[in-house]
């Protein structure tokens, strides 16, 4: 393997590592054998292809991982991705809890970067849900109608607050306790205001 490919930054970023060091050395060396280039960003070291991400490696308090930036359009045969959050819609990781796994697991990753690279080079792109797809309830459309302010202010909101308004005042069975929803966070939409804020 070239040394070329190594980041100087990143060889720092090992230097300062205490915890999974000896995890993110041997994921480094599978990376750079699938011939990504080296970059450090978000304080991490990150592999691109012609400029574009790939995968990156990062530690947690309980495991260390191989984060794919467009892990949702992996195949993924051997069902080891892993969605961080219902939130997170691109990116999948997948998890290492000590060395022995990485390397035994070195011929799978490095089937997984190389199709991560395929889609790449593929131009693939994730189709992210907008929240325009979430059905918006009769009776917040109605209070839209009514108060032209509450749909800008709503508009004006966050997709993730958006989208937990939504479900929350879609939730009620009955169309009264969908009103009386909407009624009680009226100001806070106003607001600029979360449904949790």
């Amino acid at each position: 393997m070239t040394n070329s490919r190594k980041n100087r930054k990143v060889d720092g970023f090992l230097k300062k590592t205490k915890k999974w060091k000896e995890e993110f050395e041997t994921l480094r060396e599978i990376v750079l054998d699938c011939e990504l280039d080296e970059d450090f960003k978000w304080m991490h070291p990150c592999y691109t292809f012609e400029g574009k991400n790939i995968v990156l490696i990062h530690g947690f308090k309980d495991y260390c991982a191989l984060l794919f930036h467009k892990g949702a359009l992996l195949k993924d045969p051997q069902g080891i991705l892993v969605q961080q959050t219902e939130n997170v819609q691109a990116a999948r990781q997948i998890r290492f809890t000590n060395v022995q796994e990485i390397v035994e697991m070195e011929t799978v990753l490095k089937d997984y970067i190389h199709e991560a690279i395929e889609v790449e080079k593929a131009g693939l792109e994730v189709e992210f849900k907008k929240h325009t797809e979430y059905t918006i309830p009769e009776e917040l459309q109605n209070k839209f109608d009514e108060i032209p302010d509450l749909k800008t202010a709503f508009e004006g909101l966050t997709p993730g607050r958006q989208r937990a308004y939504i479900l929350y005042f879609s939730k009620a069975k009955q169309s009264k306790t969908r009103e009386s929803r909407v009624e009680k966070y009226m100001q806070h939409i106003l607001d600029g205001k979360g449904l949790n804020d």
